[in-house]
């Protein structure tokens, strides 16, 4: 490396990666670039209340102006989630001047970290200071995935002027609904998973509390054992008698409900004062996938400017929250699933930021990765023009519970006839997670697609299964279902879970969804159910896009718990977190003319080809 004459700067040219630690082809990309860059570490912002961050900032030697790319993330600067991406020196070697900043409160960034409650002002602050650094042309851009997908819709909320394009990826519309609870029931998992492995780690070497430290990191090694502890509200390894460790942690299980703690930072109320262009990326098997599609469309409809509205573009591809690879879970989806990431970024700079040609305005505003198929699908909208949301009606399995269900799955109407199928449901043993959308990896969490065929075997899960198909169903769009149920409990949980079944018997999950009862009616308030009377339950099951091949069966899983992906209903209707008391639940599925349960699926009228692979 050749020292430069500023102190603490270096100049790189795209061949020293390899020294770095990276190298260019890891992410998919040639190494080369027309342009040397040099790094200026450490680099102070000011924001509005003399708070000062910290940046690394990555820039072409070459004199000349160049648009800024920013990310903003509370793991690290010096890393910019190059795990995913291509590193901020690849980004700069295309010429542009790479921004990566510390979060307030994190690592070198001074003040005090809290997820969202800062990331409007000091994203706002942060954009326009970028703007003004020297050689810069005053065109910012911003990108990152999951929290760093937030802190760009955060700061784009506020409509900073120099703020002209985003790429957030893998990150969510609203910070209640989609990303710590879903359908009323709290994402475990991840709410547990996610402070103790690296979001709290700033602030515990912080304190200077070598036992802290320790206590932290021996919640890491035993997820499992964290995920079981009860009562959830007093959870020993993120020190509630300390707020300052992770008092975040505590305050989303107070607010159980979509209250005004939420809405304070929600990306769905804010869509009108969002005035850029977005590429929302997102992944079939991501957390953060309903959000991620919410962004795109409510944009479309409500965003805050014209370009805005007619800027928006939606790539979703069959990954899990990280790492982006091929091999999902079970499933290889083949070179058609390779990560593009990076090309697909910098051809949306290059239009946005650098005025060039290069056809993104003439681009499909929605590709999505048809699974199963193992190829892309494009459109103009979503969900795509031409669904036919198909009703498949629940009917009974006759000899219930056995080893694979009888129960049957078709597009013919129930008749009154129908007895309804039981359950028991105890939050003692509950059904064990495998696989599905969850955050963020897979090594701590649920997340992708696995075979769930000796999960089938419970007795606490009902099984619906078409006939073999003679024909090819491509199911592409958002999934919707409706159960008519009953309980023994003042509240429980209604699990649900859409599986692709091959001909060898494998059987792997596409989509699910959850629907506590006490959030039937709404995300604002909880109410109880009365034991033993019928509720229609209508919630979201995500959304895919699947191709049932010929061959293949289409089938629903019911149940009442897919732990620890969400929390156990522990069935007492009391407050999340405040006890550790039981109750078993006999719950009652009904499907007949006048309950006629169902998922709705939304299919293609002309499915597209299978391909060789999966």
């Amino acid at each position: 490396m050749l020292k430069s004459g500023r102190t603490g700067a270096y100049i790189v040219s795209i061949a020293t990666l390899a020294i770095l630690g990276i190298s260019g082809s890891a992410f998919g990309v040639d190494s080369s670039g027309p342009c040397r860059i040099r790094k200026d570490a450490n680099v102070p912002a000011k924001m509005r209340d003399g708070t000062i961050l910290y940046a690394d900032i990555y820039r072409p030697v070459e004199e000349g102006a160049y648009p800024v790319l920013l990310i903003r993330l509370p793991y690290d600067k010096t890393y910019a989630q190059s795990f995913v991406y291509g590193p901020p020196e690849w980004y700069a070697a295309q010429c542009y001047i790479v921004v990566s900043q510390d979060v307030r409160g994190q690592f070198t960034s001074q003040g005090t970290f809290y997820p969202f409650r800062d990331e409007m002002n000091d994203g706002y602050d942060t954009v326009e200071w970028a703007a003004q650094l020297p050689s810069s042309t005053g065109k910012v851009g911003m990108y990152g995935f999951s929290y760093v997908g937030a802190t760009q819709w955060l700061a784009a909320t506020q409509a900073p002027p120099h703020l002209t394009a985003i790429v957030p990826a893998h990150t969510s519309s609203d910070y209640y609904d989609g990303w710590f609870y879903e359908g009323g029931a709290f994402s475990l998992a991840f709410a547990e998973s996610w402070p103790l492995s690296g979001l709290a780690n700033s602030a515990i070497w912080r304190l200077g509390q070598q036992r802290l430290v320790d206590q932290l990191i021996k919640g890491k090694d035993q997820l499992q054992t964290v995920y079981a502890y009860l009562p959830i509200g007093r959870l020993p390894w993120l020190v509630p008698e300390q707020p300052e460790v992770a008092g975040y942690f505590f305050d989303w299980m107070k607010h159980d409900t979509r209250d005004e703690y939420w809405k304070q930072w929600s990306i769905r109320d804010r869509w009108s004062k969002v005035t850029v262009p977005a590429l929302n990326i997102g992944g079939w098997y991501d957390v953060f996938l309903a959000g991620t599609v919410e962004n795109f469309t409510g944009m479309r409809a409500n965003g805050g400017s014209e370009i805005a509205r007619s800027g928006q573009q939606l790539v979703i591809r069959p990954y899990d929250h990280m790492p982006w690879v091929t091999k999902v879970g079970d499933v290889e989806f083949g070179s058609a699933a390779a990560n593009k990431t990076n090309e697909q970024m910098v051809r949306w700079f290059d239009y946005w930021l650098k005025g060039k040609s290069n056809g993104v305005d003439k681009d499909p505003k929605v590709r999505v990765f048809v699974m199963g198929a193992n190829t892309w699908r494009e459109a103009e909208d979503w969900p795509i023009p031409g669904t036919k949301f198909t009703a498949y009606f629940l009917h009974s399995l006759g000899q219930a519970n056995s080893l694979y269900g009888n129960g049957s799955l078709s597009t013919q109407a129930p008749n009154d006839d129908e007895p309804p199928d039981h359950f028991v449901y105890d939050p003692a043993d509950p059904v064990p997670s495998r696989g599905g959308h969850s955050c963020c990896t897979a090594a701590a969490v649920p997340q992708g697609p696995y075979d769930q065929a000796n999960l089938e075997k419970r007795a606490d899960i009902l099984v619906y299964s078409t006939r073999p198909l003679t024909e090819a169903v491509e199911v592409t769009g958002p999934i919707k279902v409706t159960l008519h149920a009953e309980s023994s409990s003042v509240d429980t949980d209604w699990t649900i879970k859409l599986v692709d079944v091959f001909p060898d018997g494998r059987a792997i999950n596409v989509s699910n969804g959850i629907m506590r009862a006490s959030s039937r009616n709404s995300l604002e308030k909880r109410e109880p159910i009365e034991p033993g009377k019928i509720y229609a339950y209508t919630f979201d099951a995500s959304a895919t896009s699947n191709l049932f091949a010929v061959g293949h069966q289409i089938r629903v899983e019911v149940s009442s718990s897919n732990f620890p992906h969400y929390d156990r209903n522990l069935n007492t209707g009391h407050p999340l977190g405040s006890d550790a008391e039981m109750t078993v639940a006999r719950q009652t599925i009904h499907h007949s003319a006048t309950y006629p349960s169902q998922i709705l699926l939304p299919v293609m009228t002309a499915p597209v080809q299978t391909a060789a692979g999966r």
